[in-house]
């Protein structure tokens, strides 16, 4: 399989979306902007083309696609057969599954992305549509079957439960508690202004923060009661800043390049998403396009 998927855990910085730009042709990319998750896609459309042309992509425009009927048009499918860069934005992943699920849109970016004619991004809800099983909701105490929602996802990565804005909305436990539920899945939350990008069966970590890894496989005990707190012994968990690897076939990580410890460490991300070159036409919203809604 040659896709390559670019998924972003929300706030992402132009780091991040510089390389995206790249993967995706750099001055020869052809970006195709999706706001479906968005409450004010107009808006967050706007911006992200902006941003990406102000990044370098040779040619970025917006596909609105808010109900099932648009997203089966043979206006929408050729516009994504001349793209080499897909980019879902954050929202309602909902949104994302409800409109785009078993459309002509879907199964022709299923096509282009398993070929490796585009590479696929998303950041936060665009993010969380990318597994199998999808995360939808729920922020409740503890490790509980009550503390998580999930729902179908598109299913561009196989075999993982995503979860977003990761450390920043402290979701240890409700991944805890999804993959209890799901234990054939692989748990990944992603930071903010992190990402994982993949190569085949292997990802590699990107961005400022890490990415969490939680492997019930190996667990010697599991039990989800319908109420009170999950029982989850012996699985394992990894934290994986930029640089490492991890092989999902395998279910091992890689040792990363660790030539970055010696240098100055990096200064926080601001809270504004994107800060977008001279020429580029100004900042981010105030907010972060894909800050609002984002669950």
């Amino acid at each position: 399989m040659d896709a390559r998927l670019l998924i972003i855990g929300g706030a992402a910085g132009p780091a991040l979306l510089v390389r995206f730009v790249e993967l995706a042709g750099a001055a020869s990319a052809r970006i195709v902007v999706i706001a479906t998750a968005s409450e004010t896609p107009e808006s967050t459309e706007a911006h992200y083309v902006e941003t990406f042309t102000g990044l370098g992509a040779g040619s970025v425009r917006a596909l609105r696609l808010t109900t099932r009927p648009e997203a089966n048009a043979p206006e929408a499918t050729a516009v994504l057969r001349d793209a080499t860069g897909v980019f879902f934005t954050g929202g309602d992943q909902q949104r994302i599954t409800a409109v785009l699920g078993g459309t002509a849109t879907d199964s022709l970016l299923q096509e282009l992305v398993a070929g490796g004619a585009v590479v696929l991004g998303g950041t936060s809800a665009g993010a969380a549509m990318m597994s199998a099983t999808m995360i939808v909701g729920g922020d409740g105490p503890g490790v509980t079957a009550a503390a998580v929602r999930t729902g179908p996802g598109l299913e561009f990565l196989p075999g993982v439960l995503i979860d977003q804005h990761f450390a920043q909305r402290g979701r240890l436990n409700r991944l805890l508690s999804a993959v209890a539920r799901y234990p054939h899945e692989l748990g990944l939350g992603i930071d903010e202004d992190t990402a994982i990008l993949t190569d085949g069966d292997c990802f590699e970590v990107l961005g400022s923060g890490a990415v969490t890894v939680v492997d019930a496989g190996a667990a010697t005990d599991i039990r989800v009661p319908s109420g009170g707190p999950i029982a989850l012994a012996g699985a394992l968990i990894h934290v994986l800043p930029a640089g490492h690897t991890y092989h999902l076939t395998g279910r091992r990580p890689g040792i990363g390049d660790h030539s970055h410890e010696d240098r100055e460490p990096a200064p926080p991300a601001r809270p504004q998403r994107v800060s977008v070159p001279a020429g580029g036409g100004g900042p981010a919203p105030a907010g972060g396009a894909d800050r609002a809604g984002d669950v």
